[in-house]
């Protein structure tokens, strides 16, 4: 009997540490094998950098800046992602032009009230990350996608607001050269690093 309730303890014990520990884990599972209870738990990625060396105060506050703003809109990114996702596969089920412009608009409402209030309290440089993260996780720039929910009119209209603020839609993500720290940031955020 004693046996028994010391091994129920165990259980909830190592169960509370393992849910204490759920962000760090993709599964955990038991199992008994003659007799023996094995815990077995696969664990997130584990990114190994070289730690950074800052040249002077600039780059170390461009560091941070881009750390702030990569948890800023990394949630966003992939929540737009799965939207696009959604939209085009409800788009593709429409009969005809006209149909799918009255959906659009109607989708274009929702997500408006959706994303408005958070947006508009963005930095100017967490909307650049926004739309280079956009780019990361669709393959397209942020031109490209306004060209294909927009049209292309639009798509040059922002283009062209866009380089008045000496941005770039056209732009794309580079994680192996001039993104590779955003890389690392990302990659160390999605792995609870950072």
């Amino acid at each position: 009997m004693m046996k028994r309730l010391l091994h129920i303890v165990l259980v909830l014990a190592v169960g509370m540490n393992m849910f204490a520990a759920e962000q760090y884990l993709d599964s955990c599972m038991i199992r008994v094998q003659d007799g023996d209870t094995m815990y077995l738990a696969w664990l997130h990625e584990v990114w190994v950098y070289p730690p950074m060396k800052f040249k002077n105060k600039k780059q170390e506050k461009f560091y941070w800046r881009t750390v702030r703003d990569v948890k800023k809109t990394l949630p966003y990114a992939k929540m737009i992602t799965k939207d696009m996702a959604y939209a085009d596969a409800e788009l593709a089920k429409l009969p005809d032009n006209k149909s799918r412009k009255k959906w659009w608009h109607k989708f274009e409402r929702q997500l408006f009230k959706k994303y408005e209030k958070d947006f508009r309290g963005m930095y100017a440089s967490q909307g650049m990350m926004l739309m280079k993260l956009m780019d990361r996780e669709t393959d397209r720039t942020s031109y490209e996608l306004i060209k294909q929910y927009k049209g292309k009119a639009s798509a040059n209209f922002w283009q062209f607001v866009a380089k008045l603020f000496k941005n770039d839609l056209k732009e794309e993500y580079d994680a192996t050269d001039k993104d590779r720290i955003t890389e690392r940031v990302i990659n160390l955020v999605e792995a609870g690093q950072l």
